[in-house]
Order: structure tokens, then C-alpha cells, then sequence
């Protein structure tokens, strides 16, 4: 097993001041977590993923052999079995076995927003039940808040969860539910109270089994491919004990944002890792194909695209680097963690883009290896978070404009 000791991350993010900082040389430490990522994955790598997604299996053995090396906590509380290493140990994570042709999702909503979300919120006794699961990859989780009328404006949710005697009764929709069908358990956003002052709902976070009665879901068809299915999930007056609230109650969505900071900088980690595997290919392929005598890597035409990817993709890199380190200082990582990860999604995109035009029309053949990631990116352009709402939040919050929405 090899993790990242908290003692470990924080010599490499801290100053001669006390205060973090950002390394711009690797440790030996992360170093060996990035090698020990890349070998892993580099075992399953493209053929595995379309496999994967062509049978409709789930990506298990890739999963277990996560875990098995400790990755999928190493983020979390070593003394809940995790590695300690903090959430830039787990954008490594992602970013590399992204890098390998394996896109973790599950790492980035079952570890990455609900592990963070039950470390900083859960009761000693929530804690032992359900994150160590998520530390040691034994067990697997999803995050429901997504409704189809709530769109971007979570106070809007319409699943609500009342009071029937010591218990609570869950009732409603959420939509897009990612590996709900994988999952042991769902971290529930519902609506508890009703703000009457300010028309909108006051929120509560809930673990709920995925086999408790009166929960079902059904699969939604989406042009991705993934391992990781979406669905419509339906609670039928889902009865759960008090045990389950997680948080405060009425202050759920202050919980929530603790994994949804969390999974930004995740999913510009996933992103940044498929822009590096769609470059490294185009270049091999530009470098190797010849036409008139001469590699067509030698044509500005190839060649700039490809170095502009380059470029947008380490700044990017830097970017979600930065918003992790202050995600594990503890500090505000909203801004950062926005701009990380539109320019993630961003770099992601140009890289694969311009790796699929390098290819020429072999570029949308699936053998290629291209553009069977396209979708999976594209969609993360959308959510968790859309590409407007981010410019929104750093309007008003980075540049003080006008509120707009």
C-alpha cells in the first residue's frame, strides 16, 4: 500500500512562514504516489475502459486494485483508514489514472465529495460506519442533489424530508445520479423547512441505503462513455433513523459545499489527465505518420494546435494545484477551485480536440481511442457546475461586480 502521510503533504505546502505554499518542484513523496498511480492504472489503461463500457460490466477490478494500493482514501483521516494525504493527494489520484486511459469517476463523487463531506461533518459514529468504507474502497457511494426543475439553484429542491416521530420519511425525484447503481449508499440533499422570509428551502444532508425500501432508481441514457451510469433515483416515503442526518440539521447544503469545493478541483484533475493522455497520443501519432516524406508533425498546422493544448493544459494543472493546496490549508478555495476547474474542463477539451483532428477522420474511429472521451468531458463543461455559473461566482466574488442571478 502506498499513501501520503498528512505529515508528509503538509512539508510539502508549507513556508518558511508557517503559511502553505505551492511547490513547483514535486516531492519524493508525490512523486511516488504519481508513479505508483500511473503503474497501476497503466495495467488496464483505453483497452479496459471500452471494454468496460461495451460489455456494460462495472469497473471493479480497476476499483479493487485502488484500493488495494490505498488510493481510493488517500485523502481521508488516517485514523479512519485513510492515508491522510489531503484532497491534492487524491487530484493526483485522479489525475493520472485519467492520464492512463481510466477516468476514476467513482473516485471523484464516492471518495472525493461524500469521504470529505462524512470527515468534516459526520459524527464519530458516522464516521466509523460509513467512511472507512470509502477510505479502504470496501464500500461506494453517491450524491444526490440534482432535480430537473431545481437546475443550478439548489434551494429550489422539491425532495423533502419530514419528521415522523423519531424518524425521518424521505419523499421526491433527483436526476443525473451518478453510480447510484454501484453505490452501497446515497448522501441525500432534501428539503427540511421552508425559509418564508426568503422563499426557499432549508436544507438537510441524509445517508440513505440504496436498498432501503421505498428507494428504486432507473437508468437515463446519455450519449457518455463511462463505466459510471446515470440515473433517475425515486424515494418513495423512505423511511431513515435519526442516525442518518448528517451535519446540522437545516445547514445541509453548508456541509455539502465541503465536497462540492472538493469535487471542482476533482474534476479538473479528471480533465487535465484526459487532456495529457489525448496529447501524449496525438504526439506519438504526429511524430510516427508520415505524409510527403515528412512526419506531419512538422506542419505548423499539427504542431501549434498541440502546443497551445500544452500550454492551456499545465496552466491549468497549476491551477487545480493551487486550489487543492488551499482546500487542505483550510482556507477558502472558491474562487480557485471555480476557475480550476472551467480551465480544467477547458484544457481537457482542446487537448482531446486537437488529438482527434491530428488523427485526421481516424480520429472518430473508436480503435483510436479519441473520441469515446469526448462526451465524458463535455458534459463536465455542464456540471457540477456550468461553465456561466462559474463566470457568475467569479464576477461578483473575485472582481466585486454586481450580483447577477
Amino acid at each position: 500500500m502506498t499513501t501520503v502521510s498528512s505529515a508528509q503533504d503538509r512539508t510539502a505546502h508549507e513556508g518558511p512562514n508557517g503559511l502553505p505554499s505551492l511547490p513547483l518542484i514535486e516531492t519524493p513523496e508525490q512523486k511516488l504516489l504519481r508513479d505508483s498511480v500511473s503503474a497501476i492504472a497503466g495495467r488496464f489503461g483505453p483497452d479496459y475502459f471500452q471494454r468496460i463500457v461495451d460489455t456494460g460490466e462495472k469497473a471493479t477490478e480497476f476499483w479493487t486494485a485502488l484500493a488495494q494500493g490505498g488510493f481510493t482514501g488517500v485523502h481521508l483521516p488516517e485514523e479512519y483508514g485513510g492515508g491522510g494525504g489531503g484532497l491534492a493527494a487524491l487530484s493526483t489520484v485522479v489525475e493520472e489514472a485519467a492520464a492512463a486511459g481510466v477516468p476514476p469517476l467513482s473516485a471523484v463523487f464516492s471518495s472525493g465529495v461524500n469521504g470529505t463531506i462524512l470527515a468534516q461533518h459526520g459524527s464519530a459514529e458516522q464516521k466509523d460506519r460509513w467512511l472507512r468504507g470509502l477510505a479502504n474502497g470496501a464500500a461506494r457511494s453517491a450524491f444526490a442533489i440534482t432535480e430537473p426543475d431545481a437546475g443550478t439553484n439548489s434551494y429550489a429542491v422539491t425532495t423533502t424530508a419530514r419528521r415522523v416521530g423519531g424518524d425521518w420519511v424521505i419523499s421526491g425525484k433527483k436526476y443525473y445520479i451518478t453510480g447510484i447503481d454501484v453505490a452501497d449508499f446515497v448522501i441525500v440533499v432534501a428539503r427540511t423547512a421552508t425559509d418564508e422570509a426568503a422563499g426557499r428551502a432549508r436544507l438537510s444532508l441524509f445517508i440513505v441505503d440504496t436498498d432501503a425500501p421505498g428507494l428504486s432508481h432507473q437508468p437515463l441514457p446519455t450519449a457518455l462513455q463511462t463505466p459510471e451510469k446515470s440515473s433517475t433515483v425515486y424515494f418513495d416515503d423512505v423511511m431513515v433513523g435519526p442516525d442518518r442526518l448528517l451535519g446540522a440539521e437545516h445547514h445541509g447544503l453548508r456541509a455539502a459545499f465541503v465536497g462540492i469545493n472538493a469535487e471542482r478541483i476533482l474534476v479538473s484533475a479528471i480533465c487535465t489527465g484526459v487532456g495529457r493522455y489525448a496529447l501524449n497520443k496525438a504526439v506519438a501519432y504526429a511524430r510516427g505518420r508520415s505524409v510527403w516524406g515528412v512526419p506531419i508533425g512538422s506542419h505548423q498546422a499539427i504542431a501549434h494546435p498541440l502546443a497551445a493544448g500544452k500550454i492551456k493544459l499545465e496552466s491549468a494543472r497549476l491551477l487545480t494545484q493551487k486550489a487543492a493546496m488551499l482546500y487542505d490549508a483550510g482556507l477558502d478555495p472558491g474562487d480557485w477551485g471555480n476557475m480550476a476547474k472551467l480551465e480544467g474542463v477547458d484544457a481537457g477539451l482542446d487537448c482531446l480536440d486537437a488529438a482527434i483532428q491530428t488523427h485526421g477522420g481516424n480520429g472518430v474511429a473508436l480503435e483510436s481511442q479519441l473520441s469515446n472521451y469526448w462526451f465524458l468531458l463535455r458534459m463536465l463543461k455542464i456540471g457540477p457546475v456550468s461553465k456561466e455559473m462559474i463566470l457568475n461566482f467569479v464576477a461578483q466574488n473575485s472582481l466585486g461586480l454586481p450580483r447577477s442571478y
